[in-house]
């Protein structure tokens, strides 16, 4: 997945989860500001498999706390989405037979 790809992606998210914000790409990462405030998301290096995603709040950078590490998309739009107060989907619940 390419930065334009992501960007594309976490757009997307934010209306879904009905979150009102921007997604810009600076040299590298991805930065998504919201009411709420600023989240940087990037890309882990390859030698730190298996996480591949790093996202930073604001306040976390403040206090001086590293970025926390995701091991895939799907488990950084679940925390990004948790981190934005995001709504969730409903779910879809299919009875035993």
């Amino acid at each position: 997945m390419n930065d334009a790809q992501l960007r594309a992606l976490l757009l997307d998210c934010l209306v879904l989860w009905e979150v009102t914000g921007t997604v810009r790409v600076d040299a590298g990462a991805i930065t998504i500001a919201t009411g709420a405030g600023v989240i940087t998301v990037t890309r882990a290096d390859p030698d730190l498999r298996p996480v591949r995603w790093f996202y930073q709040t604001a306040e976390r950078a403040a206090a001086k706390r590293p970025p926390r590490a995701a091991p895939s998309i799907v488990a950084l739009l679940s925390a990004l989405r948790n981190t934005l107060e995001g709504v969730g989907g409903d779910r879809l619940h299919v009875p035993g037979g």
